[in-house]
């Protein structure tokens, strides 16, 4: 009886379709890996520890109360943008980029901490403001959304950057950004174009030119995305089969445990794969939805809302970037992707939202 209770009591604030779901991609993540990796049990090993603790995190952050959640909102947010600053002060520089700091134990991305941080805050002082609110609240929530993105923009970390910004504008948007000011603020993006352009890196031109014709340069810029179509399209309807992807075990696959991990996958399982995975996808954002749908407060509709939409554009992003679409911007496929940084922070925003389905009730702070 008491191991029952124990058991209950364990998992009280897990909702149970959602974990099915994200289990399932985990196990086709380790399925896939040990095939990426040529067989390294080492690699699934390591792959595996990232998942525990990931539940740990999401476990934790599913029972936290979310008037608790609320609460750190700003703490949380401060913190990121101090190590942000910090980053760019004292920052480590790897590959030509300043993002990690070295805290001696160990070396951090506190980028990571934003893609929580970020939508929180901006949920935070809506909800705040939710009765009162006006342009200018709308103004002050999106130089909370400017504010890292920029930083972040300057290690350079462009990948990051589009996450964040995306997760801060579903905020504004489902917080009732007017879509005149939103069409505005495109066109004054479309016409701004040039002048970013300028101020890109020129690795990040040659990105922008190789998606555009990545056969200008096929052994250099283009050849991950030369590479990673090649192996789609050799999958055809049902794939080559488990452990016989010839573009990643001849080593013409770059990166293919982590970022180009859905090209091992296509190739291997075919379109027929392809659609069962974007059918889990799928059962996940619907999963989201339905949470967001069935918020009882106003910041818990805008973070749901943002958590579920940003998982879905990691994943469009990842797959359009793979199958040459998008440039190539270095986000790993969501929950399938070799690394633990990136899964530990996906497992919190799923826990943000298993709390939010199971503490229905929000305590006014």
């Amino acid at each position: 009886m008491i191991r029952r209770r124990l058991w209950q009591r364990f998992i009280l604030h897990l909702d149970p379709i959602l974990m099915a779901e994200l289990g399932l991609l985990m196990l086709i993540s380790l399925i896939v890996l040990y095939s990426a990796s040529d067989g390294n049990w080492g690699r699934v090993g390591g792959q595996l520890t990232n998942m525990l603790v990931a539940f740990c995190v999401l476990w934790l952050m599913a029972n936290m109360p979310l008037h608790y959640l609320m609460r750190t909102a700003l703490p949380v947010y401060v913190l990121g943008v101090v190590l942000l600053i910090a980053v760019a002060l004292f920052g480590e520089i790897s590959h030509g980029a300043r993002r990690w700091l070295d805290i001696g134990m160990t070396t951090i991305q506190p980028s990571e901490l934003l893609k929580i941080a970020v939508p929180l805050m901006m949920a935070w002082y809506f909800e705040k403001h939710e009765a009162t609110l006006t342009l200018k609240n709308y103004f002050i929530a999106t130089l909370l959304l400017l504010v890292p993105v920029f930083l972040i923009a300057r290690q350079p970390d462009l990948g990051t950057t589009m996450l964040i910004a995306a997760s801060g504008f579903y905020v504004l948007f489902l917080a009732g950004l007017s879509w005149r000011v939103m069409l505005a603020l495109l066109i004054a993006a479309l016409a701004s174009a040039p002048m970013l352009w300028s101020v890109l890196h020129d690795y990040q031109r040659q990105r922008i030119r190789t998606l555009i014709d990545p056969m200008q340069d096929a052994l250099g810029h283009g050849y991950h995305t030369i590479q990673a179509t090649i192996a789609m399209g050799s999958g055809g309807i049902f794939g080559k089969g488990y452990l016989n992807g010839t573009q990643s075990h001849l080593d013409f696959l770059p990166e293919r445990t982590t970022d180009f991990i859905f090209a091992v996958y296509s190739e291997e399982f075919g379109l027929f794969g392809n659609l069962i995975l974007l059918g889990l996808y799928l059962m996940v954002i619907v999963r989201g939805f339905v949470i967001t749908a069935n918020a009882s407060t106003y910041f818990t509709r805008l973070m749901a809302g943002s958590i579920t939409l940003t998982f879905f554009t990691y994943t469009f992003v990842n797959m359009g970037m793979v199958s040459g679409i998008l440039p190539v911007v270095g986000v790993p496929l969501p929950l399938i992707s070799y690394g633990g940084t990136s899964l530990v922070t996906l497992m919190m925003g799923f826990g943000i939202l298993m709390s939010i389905h199971t503490h229905q009730k929000l305590v006014k702070t």
